[in-house]
């Protein structure tokens, strides 16, 4: 989780940076659980960092919703999709 990376001189922005990288560990442990159901179910946090996360997708926003475009040819792509399904997307 990045604890031992304090080395900003102040203990509030040494607090936000462990902060922030529990938080980034809470989220990948959601998603791990979302991914438990597909191909990557035994995958570890930097497997699904790479397949699941580091992906180049069309971004259209609207008022009311996001929406991610993947690419035909993604290698991951049913995986993405089972993913956000577990996870509230429609």
């Amino acid at each position: 989780m990045a604890i031992d990376r304090t080395s900003c001189s102040r203990f509030a922005a040494n607090q936000l940076r462990l902060l922030l990288s529990v938080t980034a560990y809470v989220l990948f442990q959601v998603l791990q659980l979302a991914a438990r159901t597909t191909v990557l179910g035994a995958a570890q946090i930097w497997i699904l960092r790479e397949r699941l996360l580091k992906v180049a997708v069309w971004v259209e926003r609207s008022v009311r919703r996001i929406v991610l475009h993947l690419p035909q040819a993604s290698p991951w792509r049913e995986a993405w999709q089972h993913v956000a399904h577990a996870l509230g997307a429609t």
